[in-house]
């Protein structure tokens, strides 16, 4: 993976789609509940980086690997991530969209046309740990860079 390489950011899982105007007089629409369901960021990086990231977090410890968005149009992989993420996040050739605090329950259905869920919500835990999707990032990184050099 080059440095300074970007994926294209997409609508994340955790916000809220825009809402049409209400009517004059019409009812407050129900807010979700904060407190049962937390904010979430998303770090995006390309598919085949992905693919072996997600392989080396199945292979560690319980529930190290939340859910994960796969957008078949852009080639590339979301991990969701705890709020607060993208504040931080500096890893080469992903990018870390933040939600601002607008998170939602993730629904089973994919968010985005052209995309499905990789593993779905309710499948795994709430959230990847940033640490640890790091971690499995760069071995990905080393993995596809010593498989791309025995060519």
């Amino acid at each position: 993976m080059e440095a300074g390489m970007e994926t294209p950011q997409r609508r994340d899982p955790c916000t809220r789609p825009p809402r049409p105007p209400r009517p004059p007089g019409s009812p407050q629409p129900p807010q979700p509940p904060s407190s049962s369901e937390p904010p979430c960021d998303l770090v995006t990086v390309p598919a085949r980086q992905g693919l072996e990231a997600v392989d080396i977090l199945r292979r560690g410890t319980e529930d190290e690997v939340g859910p994960v968005l796969h957008d078949g149009e852009d080639g590339t992989l979301g991990f969701v991530v705890p709020a607060g993420t993208a504040a931080a996040w500096d890893v080469p050739g992903s990018t870390c969209t933040e939600t601002d605090g607008q998170g939602l329950r993730l629904a089973p259905e994919p968010p985005v046309e052209g995309s499905d869920w990789l593993v779905p919500p309710g499948e795994a835990g709430l959230a990847t740990d940033p640490v640890v999707l790091r971690r499995a990032l760069g071995e990905a990184a080393r993995i596809i860079e010593a498989a791309d050099s025995c060519r």
